[in-house]
């Protein structure tokens, strides 16, 4: 039986895992000139961060988490998301004394669900987390750090959608309006929403199903619900978007699928990839660092999925890299190869060394075939007086390529020179 990656999972190689660093490479460049400093989070908690987070009516919590027993009899999870961990570390290191704190952060996280195009089981996400302030303000400058990111790589084919959650009296408020609709239509409801009816009825909104959606069409509407406070906080988000430039459209119909989010909540969605429309989400959740037994404490953040933007990058006509083989001509000269190629790397060349082919031809064949751009052959004869011989591997076949003889003091700033012909 040939060995298999685990379903859901996938070998990153080649451009598609440049394409992965590019963007976390952007993102965190970007992200420095907001003031957001690196941070990395374990790859599984103690069960209880999620469980006290998440929700127990999540899908994430009852359907999707990696949780298993550890050898010690605890209860640890695979992080299904990034912001708990985030959370956990600020609580654990002492940093809540130390605010505002802006964090980005990238990994692997985990979740049991149907593989499709750009989501997998372990799929890889990028996050911001600004935990210490309460003004509107933040809310606008960190969904303007995401859509500088995403400009930034190219990516235009998406919308932004904000809408708010209010704040908890609203919410409270709101939360039994829903339960006053839903109630009549609790046989009609899926099984996940007739559970969410009694728990948290907010969710029933964010349900797939197709009868549930059929029975939200009718539902109350958030905004006759808004207080004063929760609403001029989000007309403040709103007048602060538009004053930087950044186009919105208002969705009352999108929420946040996690219980401790609140204000502000918001989505870049695109139609290039089907159904799997959502690339970017985060919003307000500043109840959440007092679930986890913290102070309390504001936050906001959002989180991009990796795999998923990755489809969306522009294609690159990138040059190829530019390649040295280091080919020695006789057994006698490996040794005299492997030093020219270490005094070149540690200059900045790249360089394969061919070992290969049991002779000259070869061997620059292997090279050409390896994608080197050039190939030094160093045998007895240059080992003498100090010099390489230069065959270029551009456009022709190996047999004919023209070759130029140079002085190995002069080889460095000759290959720089190549390099940019």
């Amino acid at each position: 039986m040939v060995l298999q990656p685990v379903r859901g999972t996938r070998d990153l190689l080649d451009q598609e895992l440049a394409n992965h660093k590019h963007i976390i490479k952007t993102a965190e460049s970007i992200a420095a000139t907001y003031g957001y400093k690196p941070i990395e989070t374990p790859i599984f908690e103690y069960t209880s961060v999620f469980q006290r987070t998440l929700g127990d009516t999540s899908d994430i919590v009852g359907k999707e988490m990696y949780t298993f027993s550890d050898r010690g009899g605890d209860s640890v999870t695979l992080r299904p998301e990034g912001t708990a961990p985030v959370v956990r570390a600020m609580m654990t290191q002492g940093l809540t004394q130390i605010l505002p704190q802006k964090r980005i952060y990238s990994g692997p996280m985990f979740r049991y669900e149907r593989p499709q195009k750009g989501r997998y089981r372990q799929f890889h996400q990028l996050g911001v987390e600004y935990l210490g302030a309460s003004n509107p303000f933040a809310d606008v400058e960190c969904i303007a750090l995401a859509d500088h990111i995403l400009k930034f790589l190219g990516i235009h084919s998406c919308t932004l959608y904000v809408n708010t959650l209010g704040d908890l009296e609203s919410r409270s408020v709101y939360r039994q309006a829903l339960v006053d609709y839903f109630a009549p239509y609790r046989d009609d409801l899926s099984e996940d929403s007739k559970i969410r009816l009694d728990r948290n009825p907010l969710r029933i909104l964010d349900s797939k199903n197709p009868d549930d959606q059929k029975i939200c069409q009718g539902a109350p509407q958030f905004d006759d619900y808004m207080n004063a406070t929760s609403r001029d906080f989000f007309v403040t988000v709103c007048d602060g978007l538009a004053a930087v430039g950044i186009e919105f459209t208002r969705d009352p119909h999108l929420v946040r699928g996690l219980d401790y989010y609140c204000h502000t909540a918001f989505e870049f969605k695109t139609t290039a990839l089907g159904a799997q429309d959502a690339i970017l989400a985060g919003g307000r959740y500043d109840g959440l660092m007092e679930q986890m037994g913290g102070p309390a404490m504001p936050g906001i953040g959002w989180a991009l999925g990796i795999d998923r933007l990755a489809l969306l990058l522009p294609q690159q006509e990138d040059k190829p890299p530019f390649k040295v083989a280091v080919i020695p001509v006789g057994d006698d000269d490996y040794t005299h190869s492997l030093v020219l190629a270490q005094n070149l790397r540690h200059n900045s060349v790249t360089v394969e060394i061919i070992f290969s082919g049991a002779n000259i031809g070869k061997r620059l064949k292997q090279a050409d075939k390896n994608g080197c751009t050039v190939a030094i052959l160093l045998g007895a004869d240059e080992v003498a007086s100090n010099t390489v011989k230069v065959r270029d591997l551009r456009g022709a076949t190996a047999p004919e390529m023209k070759e130029r003889t140079v002085d190995r003091r002069d080889l460095t700033q000759f290959l720089k020179a190549e390099q940019l012909s």
